[in-house]
């Protein structure tokens, strides 16, 4: 611990010479700080069986992958005892995935298949055909398709193991096809209401001051904190994507918190660049790093047109 700190004060004064220098302001597209209520990603979820596991799948134990493969095999028409399913090539999974906006049938979904047996592995798994459902339970996509394991897990015979990362859950990418689409409406009585990813009020402000100077006083209204109503001029009513795209170019003074990270591992301190130090001192074992600030007047030449100004001059020293 003595290590880290001596570590964290050195970090510290590094960061106090470049914390004190003035910083540039700089300028980010509206499109990176907002979102336009109503164009938004739906969650689904749906429950299948991965087959063709190599003895890694679930026991008799887990009845979820007995139930599901002895119903889909009474759909395709096979009849089978229950005595007879004796199967560890077969794992019950849950299956998830996030539908984007202005998805249209036809359109792929990347999905993540998980287990919820007691099956080990699901590699070299292929997922049956299961219908992903939304939360008012109506099925927008199918997923099917083989799975792509990030880990894998090997063991001996006198019982040591080797496993790097999981292999209970897996990725099919494309993996589901969109059956329904989910209407968005992103219009509302000729309005706009753009949503701040950061709600805070100087940047809700702001980005109204960018509207307007863009479409005209009085386009852009913030409602609070969070969101900004924009009035569709009546040149723009029929196009609406072209508007929006406009608009995602404007640029906009963001608003960043003062804040300071600590990795106490490395001894590495992140600060932001709103961050401020006072005047201080940090003492730990033979090192002392001292932070001083002091004011002084610079007055302009004999001759010249300038101002006195006073400026604040800072000094920063280690021992």
């Amino acid at each position: 611990m003595p290590r880290f700190i001596a570590q964290l004060v050195v970090c510290v004064a590094f960061a106090v010479t470049l914390l004190l220098r003035p910083a540039a302001a700089q300028a980010d597209r509206l499109r990176d700080v907002v979102d336009v209520l109503g164009a938004r990603d739906n969650q689904l979820v749906g429950y299948g069986v991965v087959t063709g596991l190599n003895g890694t799948g679930d026991d008799i134990t887990a009845p979820f992958a007995a139930q599901s493969l002895r119903a889909l095999l009474r759909r395709l028409g096979v009849q089978i005892d229950n005595k007879q399913l004796r199967l560890r090539n077969v794992a019950a999974v849950v299956v998830t995935s996030n539908i984007p906006p202005f998805s249209r049938n036809g359109n792929r979904l990347d999905v993540t298949v998980s287990a919820i047996g007691n099956g080990r592995s699901l590699r070299g798994g292929v997922l049956i055909q299961t219908p992903l459902h939304g939360a008012d339970r109506k099925a927008y996509a199918v997923a099917q398709g083989p799975l792509l394991i990030g880990g894998f897990s090997a063991s001996g015979a006198s019982g040591s193991s080797v496993t790097e990362n999981t292999t209970n859950t897996g990725r099919i990418a494309g993996g589901a096809l969109v059956e329904r689409e989910i209407p968005t409406q992103i219009v509302e009585s000729g309005k706009l209401t753009l949503t701040l990813r950061s709600p805070d009020f100087g940047a809700a402000n702001r980005v109204a001051e960018a509207v307007n100077k863009s479409l005209g006083d009085g386009s852009a209204d913030p409602v609070d904190g969070g969101s900004i109503v924009v009035k569709i001029p009546a040149k723009n009513k029929d196009k609406v994507v072209q508007l929006i795209a406009e608009l995602g170019n404007l640029e906009v003074d963001p608003s960043t918190n003062a804040r300071v990270v600590i990795n106490e591992r490395t001894g590495t301190v992140v600060a932001g660049g709103e961050v401020k130090l006072s005047p201080v001192a940090i003492a730990q074992g033979g090192i002392t790093i001292t932070v001083q600030e002091q004011q002084a007047v610079v007055q302009p030449n004999a001759f010249g047109q300038g101002q006195t100004q006073r400026v604040n001059q800072t000094e920063v020293t280690a021992q």
